[in-house]
């Protein structure tokens, strides 16, 4: 069973698991039978990391704040975009679109430590699937490029590519709607280009780092440090709607 908490609202819905006394597969173990987290990472038949599994971010430091552990200079906002920042923070938050049901945007999707989500690995695709809000991503990986004059949307289109045991994927085409961070709540504009590394360093462990590059809304491109991803076994996805059970507008405080 799973707790989950929706949004920035302290509500929160117990799920049963529903595939029970269905271990996860392929699982190394040790001598005792336990399983081995810390086992070489699995490879695809084409000798690439296998990045396949369901994955939880650990806790929600970067949820929260993207540049956690960063110096104040290594992130430099546009004076328009700082004030736009500490109009949120005074708004309590009140205008975050997660809040009210709409997608997170590109990093913060990865960084929520209350939900999963699935990759789903083939030679030429990279299929993301995340439990909250039921959202996907698609990264080709086939040698497309990016189209210079897309509809931008929430999550944008990515592409990737492989640096040694490193996916590389490249996001852009997204709407400028989305906050970086929770607490922080850092804008971007629809300039943002995200890059992010992943790269499985054990059996249990997926090691995520994002660059951010809007030149509209900070001075220069900044990377945040690594965030680690923690394999889930045992369990798969659910469904999860959150306009089903949306209880975070009546207490809205801000304007």
């Amino acid at each position: 069973m799973r707790r989950h908490i929706l949004g920035l609202a302290a509500t929160a819905a117990i799920a049963s698991a529903q595939w029970l006394n269905y271990p996860t597969a392929g699982i190394p173990r040790t001598a005792d039978g336990k399983p081995n987290l810390s086992a070489p990472a699995p490879k695809t038949a084409d000798g690439k990391p296998d990045l396949s599994g369901i994955w939880m971010a650990d806790g929600q430091t970067y949820f929260f704040d993207l540049a956690a552990g960063l110096k104040p200079e290594d992130v430099t906002m546009l004076p328009w975009a700082k004030e736009l920042q500490q109009q949120r923070i005074d708004n309590e938050h009140g205008d975050d679109p997660l809040s009210r049901c709409l997608p997170h945007g590109i990093p913060r999707v990865n960084t929520n430590g209350l939900f999963p989500f699935k990759i789903v690995q083939t030679p030429g695709l990279v299929v993301i699937l995340y439990e909250q809000l039921n959202l996907f991503r698609q990264i080709f990986v086939d040698g497309r490029k990016l189209a210079s004059d897309v509809n931008p949307t929430w999550l944008g289109y990515s592409t990737g590519r492989w640096d040694g045991d490193t996916l590389v994927i490249e996001t852009s085409g997204l709407n400028g709607k989305a906050w970086l961070d929770t607490q922080k709540s850092r804008p971007a504009t629809d300039a943002l280009h995200v890059t992010e590394r992943f790269r499985r360093k054990d059996f249990g462990t997926l090691e995520v780092v994002a660059t951010i590059n809007d030149p509209k809304t900070y001075a220069k491109p900044w990377t945040t440090t690594t965030q680690k991803m923690f394999l889930q076994l045992n369990t798969e996805i659910l469904e999860f709607i959150c306009n089903e059970n949306e209880k975070d507008l009546p207490h809205m405080v801000g304007k």
